[in-house]
């Protein structure tokens, strides 16, 4: 079996480090968005909560967005929605921002999704 020269293989992984960082940059930029459905008697939506949202919430799931919910009567968040990309794939993709009031018929769970989720775009109020 050939030996790889030490040089040549020092300058792949560098250049594979370079290449990873590059790439995951932008990843890291956005803030990464947790989906979860809100049920009630009427109807159901889906809503997103970033990372530094959801970091305002006791337990930083569901149970404590429920929590937040009736302890504040209300929030804003943003309702997600499927869309087509460009590339006419689709997406899960901030609608509009709206007002969540509690309600004693509410529920709210965790929505995985195989979709990729936008980033919350704040500018967009």
């Amino acid at each position: 079996m050939p030996q790889i020269p030490r040089k040549l293989l020092f300058g792949l992984g560098l250049a594979g480090l370079i290449m990873e960082s590059v790439v995951s940059l932008p990843a890291c930029a956005a803030d990464k968005v947790s989906l979860f459905k809100v049920i009630t008697t009427k109807d159901e939506i889906v809503i997103g909560l970033s990372d530094a949202d959801l970091a305002q919430v006791d337990g930083q799931n569901a149970g404590g967005i429920a929590k937040m919910l009736v302890a504040k009567g209300s929030m804003s968040v943003w309702q997600y929605a499927v869309h087509k990309s460009a590339s006419g794939d689709l997406e899960q993709a901030p609608l509009h921002k709206i007002g969540l009031i509690a309600s004693d018929s509410l529920r709210v769970e965790p929505y995985p999704t195989p979709l990729k989720v936008l980033p919350i775009d704040e500018s967009k109020k």
